[in-house]
């Protein structure tokens, strides 16, 4: 009959399950796992190309709501927002209330 195994324990590395006889521990201790760090080189870009992303035949239509009387343009994040969240910054400029 087998006994039931606790998926949440600690799990054991081979280094640690390794037989811990007089001559096992007389021997050279293994070297800790190395991890190769690899940084990014700025100068190294290289730009891939997806297949079918020639957009330059597509044209973009949008349709252009202008401000309405009740919104003002946030002169810190350039949004148009309500008039009820209209603040006033120190330069005199209006912002909204999560920009002030």
């Amino acid at each position: 009959m087998k006994t039931a195994s606790d998926y949440d324990a600690r799990r054991m590395s081979d280094v640690e399950t390794q037989d811990r006889s007089p001559l096992g521990e007389l021997a050279p201790a293994l070297p800790a796992s190395s991890a190769t760090i690899v940084e990014d080189d700025p100068s190294d870009l290289h730009f891939f190309e997806l297949p079918g992303a020639d957009l330059s035949g597509e044209e973009l239509s949008v349709k252009v709501i202008p401000q309405r009387t009740d919104e003002f343009t946030c002169s810190s994040c350039f949004l148009v927002q309500h008039r009820n969240r209209l603040r006033t910054s120190s330069s005199g400029l209006p912002i909204c209330a999560d920009c002030a």
